[in-house]
């Protein structure tokens, strides 16, 4: 196995493939990264058996075609230290090291053999559709944050993607917050189908999707995703349980609508939140006519106050919030305005943009 490939063509591939890879392994083939070597490219492989990540890169020269498996981190930090524009030479040697040269630096690389190196196997698509990267991106970047973090709960360590006929839903939620975008893409489906992604399979994914309109194949399975670009093919298995039904924690027919802009918010929440308890993080919200008062208050005795004007006209409403739910909100919302739509001081607030709307967002209130 011998050929050469230019050190800005292998070392974006090799980043992404390598996020796939842990730190910490059971079995030692699986801190490697499988190079597959044809005719026509190179495909870099990695994985952790739950995600898998290929890479393809276009080569200079070809000699002889063949396979191996290299450490992974340390094959991207070679790269990363080689200069812009170096060309890499690396071959792989009777004693089965791959020899790796640029210019005159010169590494020796242990090797494990590919037949060790694991197969993902994907059976059949149920779900089969192609749209743009950019409508993908979106609906995981509307709604990641409010994935559960490492929960007993494993299907909220995860975000539900639910398609029907002309459209496709990602809902994610802890328990206390809820995210949920819905845009249409061109697909056909008998019934509403559901999929759990893992939550490093939608971090992943996340990385790999750019913000234009080339379009990706999408096979949803009984146990796997897999989502094919030109340049990737990213596979992973699916959450096996029930997502909760996300249509009852919608809070409906909320009387108390404040319009707001989203900036004003923004500010506010970040400067009362500098004061708010580290651990709980909460801070009251009083809504009456045109006027918004934001107070957080910590152990210390210390307090902070923030006042908003806003289109509101409803009951006069004090209610806590964690404040950190209310800021990854209004992160992620483009719009100017943010509309909050409340039914009483015990209820969860519905967040969402007055123009748009192709995105939901509940957060429950909590106890001050």
């Amino acid at each position: 196995m011998k050929f050469t490939v230019k050190r800005d063509a292998l070392l974006g591939p090799l980043q992404l493939v390598a996020g796939a890879v842990e730190r910490r392994q059971t079995l030692p083939v699986l801190a490697n990264i499988l190079l597959v070597l044809t005719e026509d490219n190179l495909s870099l492989t990695g994985t952790d058996l739950e995600v898998e990540i290929v890479g393809r890169v276009d080569v200079e020269s070809v000699s002889d075609i063949g396979e191996v498996t290299v450490p992974a981190r340390k094959l991207l930090d070679i790269c990363r230290s080689l200069p812009d524009c170096a060309v890499i030479e690396m071959t792989l040697d009777e004693d089965q090291r791959l020899l790796v040269k640029s210019s005159r630096s010169r590494f020796i690389l242990s090797t494990l053999p590919a037949n060790d190196f694991p197969a993902t196997e994907v059976a059949e698509g149920d779900v089969k559709f192609s749209c743009p990267q950019f409508i993908i991106k979106r609906l995981i970047d509307r709604t990641s944050f409010a994935m559960a973090q490492q929960d007993v709960r494993y299907y909220l360590n995860g975000m539900l993607w639910e398609t029907e006929n002309n459209t496709l839903r990602c809902v994610a939620t802890d328990g206390h917050r809820l995210a949920m975008c819905t845009r249409e893409i061109d697909i056909n489906v008998s019934k509403k189908s559901q999929a759990i992604l893992p939550r490093k399979g939608v971090v992943e994914l996340s990385r790999l999707l750019k913000e234009d309109e080339v379009m990706i194949d999408v096979t949803l399975s009984g146990h796997h995703i897999r989502v094919e670009t030109v340049d990737y093919t990213l596979t992973s298995k699916l959450v096996d349980g029930k997502f909760p039904d996300y249509e009852r924690v919608l809070p409906k027919g909320g009387s108390n609508v404040m319009l707001g802009n989203r900036d004003d918010l923004k500010q506010a929440f970040g400067r009362t939140a500098i004061l708010s308890n580290e651990k709980y993080r909460g801070v009251r919200l009083t809504l009456e006519d045109g006027l918004l008062t934001i107070v957080a208050n910590n152990p210390e005795q210390e307090e902070a106050e923030e006042q908003v004007v806003v289109d509101y006209n409803g009951d006069k409403i004090e209610i806590g919030f964690n404040v950190s739910y209310l800021q990854d909100v209004s992160n992620v919302l483009s719009t100017e305005n943010i509309k909050l739509t409340l039914s009483d001081a015990n209820s969860s607030a519905l967040i969402e943009e007055p123009e748009s709307g192709d995105s939901v967002y509940v957060v429950m209130p909590m106890r001050l």
